[in-house]
């Protein structure tokens, strides 16, 4: 079984823009790359090329694949999700979980319904 720390490392990087991409193509796919350049207009603003230069770069590296002009994800969302918090503690927190846990509670109280979310998981791990 791979490290959460090896597992990060194999999931290609999704920048900001290419996320809110994603979250479209998550919620459609499979799709046409035509209707995903009609989606990507009416919600992200984008021009055709900008689409389509996206699909290319995600293409390329891994996170989406686009076959005969349908586009599906070779990565989930949760995944996606997963790296990207793994990368915040790592770089903010020495990798301490603990410590983000610390430094986020500071800010936001937790509900108990949160608190209890949390334990559940903590006892699932166990």
């Amino acid at each position: 079984m791979e490290s959460g720390k090896e597992q990060q490392m194999d999931m290609p990087k999704i920048f900001e823009s290419e996320y809110r991409f994603c979250e479209i193509l998550w919620e459609h796919e499979p799709v046409s790359s035509g209707e995903l350049v009609k989606l990507c207009q009416e919600k992200l603003e984008w021009k055709k090329s900008t689409t389509y230069t996206v699909i290319r770069r995600l293409t390329e590296r891994g996170v989406i694949r686009s076959e005969k002009a349908i586009v599906s994800s070779l990565v989930s969302k949760e995944d996606v999700l997963s790296s990207a918090s793994a990368e915040v503690v790592d770089r903010t927190f020495s990798g301490s979980l603990p410590g983000f846990i610390a430094a986020f509670t500071r800010k936001k109280a937790l509900t108990p319904k949160e608190a209890a979310q949390i334990q559940k998981i903590i006892d699932a791990y166990k």
